[in-house]
């Protein structure tokens, strides 16, 4: 029942022709996560590069490169927890069909974490230099851990069952980082740990940490998984990992997992930060250098025969989009468990996760009356926008599953298309300000401090969404190239944002004011001002992207005759958003074009990676 260790993953993913061995030398520092992004995006396999320059462990990257693959891998134990999961959802299940589930209680087994005295990670100590190297973009500030699985316990209780696995990126080398005895440790807003890192702050103790590599890919996903606060993540490990997930408790003062390849061993003290970053994100623009906390190393282990796992995030779809689909497959069903008449959530991974949220809620409120505008999909936006990391989710759409039974919030296009149909700006958008967004969302110009937009609409549809440019279409002076993004979206150019933070920009002043309610451009319901319009509309992801994340919805949403009644904004015609880029926000990422050259000089070369690359 899975693998005990990611030696044992890797050979059966080659075995099974699911993985390809590079022998060529490669470079960590930007030519491995070049070849990793090119693999990723032609479909291709896992990829073991054998030789790394200048490092002695290899390297192991798109392990999760597809839903197919990552089924596969957990293909002896994932139906085994989605079972877990129904009877945690219905515990009467287990009398109905008790053949369905069968396994159940062998996967509960497997959910307590085993205490052990030692293991295989001890088998070698090393220094933190020893370890790869991963640079992914050219401008981040070092190198960094990418698949980190990041174990602490809360010190007031102590325990593996009051512990946080978490995945919380780990910078290596660089800035002002001594690079035998610190690492950077960036972790986020609403993340497990800060709950860890308060209570020994409070107690007046430094917090003890493990970064763990490798081992059981169970484990890895373990570390991204939204589980409630108090949940273990261990507990997920075992589960899918098919066996109790060894923790060894004699070599360290905090548990070490047994079967890790890697392990970084240290203390957080209080006040002790440093700038960690900048680091090509997986918004698909740079995090900028923040004061983070810095971990004190003091024991750095590797177990025999150990490979370095790692991913590469950028601008959406990269290989973490698989964690999403996986984790939605796996926890789908419990949303309308903990959100009472929400059918479905989904973060849209081309937006950047954070930045759009989609929802199909329930209008049970008053079923005698004609559905003419929301209620409890009201009630049910708030509670989404209150649970754990869809808190920080930037836009907000919810529908009432009673308009549309077969709405599916993964076709994304059609589903926008039902909102588009049937809201009413005068009434159906509304604002949260002055509240949190992500950590990496520098939309709003300030540090995981932004504004939020629920945009919620029910009833049948009332209008038509346009598929062409109105030949009568005027734009002011400086706006230019108009382009149906999809039906009922107009992507229009506009000059460069010029305005000052928590300035009123004149351009989209003008452009809004321009118009009145009458106008041709309000037959379209929504109006995104950018600054490459050809740009934006020649897909769906670039139109997602591009939009929701530059902008912060408080700042620069508009609206074609606005106004507000009773501290309500409303506007009578399009809605405009402002999704220039601004002075604040933090540059794309592109690649290093010597790198770029060099990988098209593999490609040409041949082989069996070559198709890929």
């Amino acid at each position: 029942m899975g693998y005990r260790t990611l030696r044992t993953c890797v050979d059966d993913l080659r075995r099974t022709g699911h993985l390809l061995v590079v022998e060529d030398v490669v470079d960590a520092n930007l030519e491995i996560a070049e070849i990793q992004r090119r693999v990723y995006a032609s479909g291709g396999p896992a990829v073991l590069f054998a030789n790394v320059k200048d490092c002695r462990f290899p390297m192991v990257g798109n392990l999760f490169g597809s839903i197919e693959r990552a089924r596969f891998i957990f293909r002896d134990t994932i139906e085994t927890v989605k079972r877990l999961i129904e009877l945690k959802i219905d515990p009467n299940q287990l009398f109905k069909s008790p053949l369905r589930y069968a396994y159940a209680p062998l996967g509960a087994l497997s959910m307590l974490p085993k205490k052990v005295r030692s293991g295989p990670i001890f088998q070698n100590e090393i220094k933190l230099t020893d370890l790869p190297k991963l640079v992914s973009w050219p401008d981040d500030g070092g190198p960094y851990v990418t698949l980190p699985q990041v174990f602490t316990e809360d010190q007031r209780t102590g325990g593996l069952t009051h512990s946080n696995l978490g995945m919380y990126r780990v910078q290596i080398a660089g800035n002002d980082y001594d690079p035998i005895e610190e690492v950077g440790l960036h972790y986020q807003i609403h993340r497990g740990i800060g709950v860890h890192h308060a209570a020994a702050i409070a107690k007046g103790e430094p917090l003890r940490v493990n970064i763990f590599v490798g081992g059981n890919p169970a484990m890895t996903l373990a570390a991204v998984m939204p589980l409630p606060e108090g949940l273990s993540e261990l507990g997920f490990a075992g589960a899918l990992a098919g066996h109790r997930i060894p923790m060894a408790t004699s070599r360290s003062k905090l548990p070490i997992y047994a079967e890790a390849d890697f392990c970084i061993s240290g203390t957080i003290h209080a006040g002790e930060e440093k700038l960690e970053g900048p680091f090509g994100d997986h918004l698909g623009y740079y995090s900028l250098r923040h004061l983070f906390p810095t971990m004190r190393v003091e024991k750095v282990y590797h177990r025999d025969g150990a490979i370095w796992p790692f991913t590469v995030v950028g601008r959406p779809p990269q290989e973490d989009t698989t964690f999403g689909e996986l984790i939605h497959e796996i926890t789908g069903p419990v949303i309308p468990t903990v959100l009472p008449g929400v059918k479905e959530v989904h973060a849209v991974d081309a937006s950047g996760v954070h930045p759009l949220l989609l929802a199909i809620g329930s209008e049970r409120y008053v079923p005698y009356e004609e559905r003419r505008r929301p209620k409890e999909l009201m009630t049910q936006a708030s509670a989404i926008l209150g649970q754990g990391q869809m808190s920080l989710a930037k836009y907000l759409f919810i529908a009432a599953e009673q308009d549309n039974p077969s709405l599916n919030l993964h076709e994304i296009c059609p589903f926008l298309l039902h909102m588009l149909r049937r809201v009413d700006w005068r009434r159906d958008i509304h604002f949260l300000t002055e509240t949190t967004i992500d950590t990496l969302d520098y939309s709003s110009g300030q540090f995981n401090h932004g504004s939020k937009a629920i945009i919620a609409a029910v009833g049948p549809p009332i209008r038509e969404l346009p598929t062409e440019v109105p030949s009568d279409l005027n734009l002011p002076d400086g706006f230019h190239t108009p382009k149906v993004a999809m039906p009922g979206v107009l992507a229009v150019s506009g000059p460069k944002y010029e305005a000052a933070l928590q300035e009123t920009e004149p351009a989209i002043e003008r452009f809004t004011s321009f118009y009145s309610a009458s106008d041709a451009i309000n037959q379209f319901p929504l109006v995104v001002v950018v600054d490459e319009s050809e740009f934006t509309a020649q897909t769906l992801n670039n139109l997602l992207w591009v939009t929701f994340t530059r902008s912060n919805p408080a700042a620069d949403v508009h609206g074609i005759a606005s106004s507000t009644v009773q501290k309500h904004w409303g506007c009578e015609g399009a809605l405009v958003i402002d999704a220039r880029l601004k002075p604040w926000n933090a540059p794309p990422l592109i690649e290093d074009p010597s790198v770029t050259a060099k990988v098209d000089a593999m490609a040409a070369k041949g082989g069996p990676l070559a198709k890929y690359l």
